[in-house]
């Protein structure tokens, strides 16, 4: 399997590690020290070796940090994760701390009155970052030293970085070759001035060279950083145990391949001005500059947007993806029904066979992530991955939350669908039906060109804010083409200024979640499309959703005098869209399980 069942960490751990660390802070003369989720290409994801946070206090969650001080350690962590920290740190050595609602400044001149210097890795953290900390700590005596990370300093077992082959990527699912996208990054960096870029995102150096690699788990990245320059010329700096001949013959020589170690010295030898991404880049980089003399340019990295505007090739091999991901998941949900209502399945169970349905297909490269499998109160911790510790029965009477995806070469899915286990929850109808309300809202927007996520975040929200009630996380994230499950720079979310644009691949995925009860979310994958004309429009340019993922909702969980006319006319046209997509997919017993899931409301 992918997947496995492990605890990879456990709080007893903690504290020694924790005193292990204070004994370097204090023979570096610091007063605190960071510890954040991040590696040095800011990814969500982090290899074993980079998994600081994981080894320190035991937290796994995809977001958060801690900071380190003589006599307290705090975890910051966002909604998503304020049940799951509390279950994995020892309480008595590590305290939970609600970040961003507590902001790490005012954290730290409160715990520091008399200030004191903070350690920092700067290879960890990015310019932006230091730079808006430090000035929320002026005046205050607390300042910031770069220092060699001391984590891995105590780190005695500490495993080796990633060292996976980098892949070509066919260009006809690509929608376009390296050489076209390398001129058309290298047309905006001199349009704008700038005589080169750093790249230091996997996906971006992924997209752009049309590779893939395995050096990330659930996402087909390779660790390296390159630069490209103004005439369309790459250098790529990688271990050179993960260059192959056929990587070689697919660069060409308009890229030039440098092992990893040669990377300050390539950008010492720049000639500026040079784009860095402040907000993605490592400070180490920016440092490297500057101790050079090379001009600066602070920019977004080129590639961004260019990928997340998905090309025609992508966008039809990620319609492929999903009808194959969805005639999955059919098989799985008619198994699903007919089994654990005996009580007899654990999440680890339903787990195992989802991924086995996935594998069945011939196509699956990998998981798209740890399949979520959250039964009764598991369901409330939203990132919840289930361990032979945490391992809980399904039992009849309850909810079971399933987020889970899949990684295919023409495509990365992701999806959410909450199911009742036996009879209904009684209290969980409504809340399930106002998501669905959210979620049929999100799927049926238009909007005009320019429009960012956080102008779209609450219609998902509204009818659960009428019923005082909301969810803590984004209402959508950003997907790649056989890249990272989470991709920016698109979101649906509160804090989201980037418009959507033609060909943005989004999540919608509303939900709520009751801590000891249950949790409840539904998630579709849509892509941004130009809207329909409609008849005594404006004259201006409309955009809406076309929906990827195309499999039954729970009409169990929905009390349909809660629709409206119109939500349950698209709820059925959804259903019947999904029964004829996917019923020639799948077997004779899933068949008869579709056409009962997909009958009108």
């Amino acid at each position: 399997m992918f997947q496995s069942f492990d605890s990879p960490t456990r709080p007893e751990d903690g504290p020694p590690r924790l005193a292990r660390l204070r004994a370097e802070m204090a023979k570096a003369g610091l007063a605190g020290v960071l510890v954040p989720r991040a590696d040095a290409h800011q990814g969500e994801y982090v290899a074993p070796h980079d998994d600081r946070l994981a080894w320190l206090t035991g937290f796994t969650g995809s977001a958060g940090f801690a900071c380190v001080l003589a006599d307290r350690a705090g975890v910051f962590v966002d909604g998503r994760y304020r049940v799951q920290v509390r279950a994995q740190v020892d309480p008595d050595a590590f305290t939970p701390v609600n970040w961003p609602e507590v902001a790490l400044a005012d954290w730290l001149k409160q715990a520091l009155p008399g200030g004191g210097a903070v350690g920092l890795d700067p290879w960890l953290h990015t310019p932006e970052q230091v730079e808006k900390l430090a000035r929320a700590l002026e005046g205050s005596g607390v300042t910031l030293r770069e220092v060699d990370n001391p984590v891995d300093r105590i780190w005695a077992d500490q495993p080796a970085p990633p060292k996976g082959a980098i892949a070509p990527y066919p260009e006809d699912l690509a929608g376009a070759s390296h050489a076209e996208k390398r001129a058309r990054i290298a047309g905006a960096l001199k349009q704008a001035g700038q005589t080169a870029a750093v790249l230091t995102l996997p996906d971006s150096i992924a997209w752009l060279l049309n590779v893939r690699g395995t050096d990330i788990p659930r996402n087909p990245v390779p660790h390296a950083f390159a630069v490209i320059h103004d005439d369309g010329h790459v250098t790529l700096f990688a271990d050179p145990a993960k260059v192959t001949d056929a990587l070689r013959a697919h660069l060409g020589d308009a890229v030039t391949l440098r092992p990893d170690s040669a990377f300050a010295a390539g950008l010492r030898s720049l000639v500026g001005p040079v784009r860095i991404d402040p907000s993605s880049a490592p400070l180490w980089v920016l440092r490297q500059l500057e101790e050079a003399g090379i001009e600066v340019a602070r920019g977004d990295d080129p590639c961004l947007l260019p990928k997340a505007r998905k090309t025609g090739a992508e966008l039809a091999g990620s319609r492929a993806a999903h009808l194959r991901d969805a005639g999955a998941m059919v098989e799985f949900l008619a198994w699903l029904d007919a089994e654990a209502p005996t009580g007899q399945l654990t999440e680890i169970d339903v787990v195992k066979r989802l991924e086995g349905f996935r594998r069945a297909t011939g196509a699956l490269r990998d998981i798209s992530f740890d399949t979520i499998a959250g039964a009764g109160p598991h369901g409330a911790i939203v990132h919840y991955r289930v361990t032979e510790g945490t391992n809980r029965a399904v039992r009849p009477g309850e909810l079971l939350l399933i987020d889970s995806g899949g990684q295919y070469l023409d495509g990365t899915t992701d999806i959410t669908r909450t199911v009742a286990v036996g009879d209904v929850p009684g209290a969980a109808r409504g809340p399930f039906t106002r998501v669905l309300k959210g979620m049929i809202a999100m799927s049926r927007a238009r909007f005009p060109k320019g429009v960012a996520g956080r102008d779209l975040d609450a219609l998902a929200r509204y009818p659960l804010w009428l019923a005082g009630q909301d969810y803590d996380h984004g209402t959508g994230h950003g997907v790649g083409a056989y890249l990272c499950v989470h991709e920016g720079p698109q979101r649906i979310s509160r804090l989201s200024t980037v418009p959507l644009e033609p060909g943005m691949i989004l999540s919608n995925e509303p939900g709520y979640y009751r801590e000891g009860e249950f949790g409840i979310r539904i998630e579709n994958l849509v892509a941004v499309c130009p809207a329909p004309p409609l008849d005594g429009a404006d004259d201006r340019e409309m955009l809406g959703f076309e929906t990827l993922t195309w499999v039954p909702i729970d009409r169990r969980l929905v009390d349909a005098d809660l629709l409206a006319a119109d939500e349950r006319a698209w709820l059925n046209g959804y259903h019947a869209e999904v029964a004829q997509r996917v019923a020639p997919l799948v077997s004779a017993p899933a068949r008869a399980w579709l056409a009962a899931a997909t009958a009108p409301i």
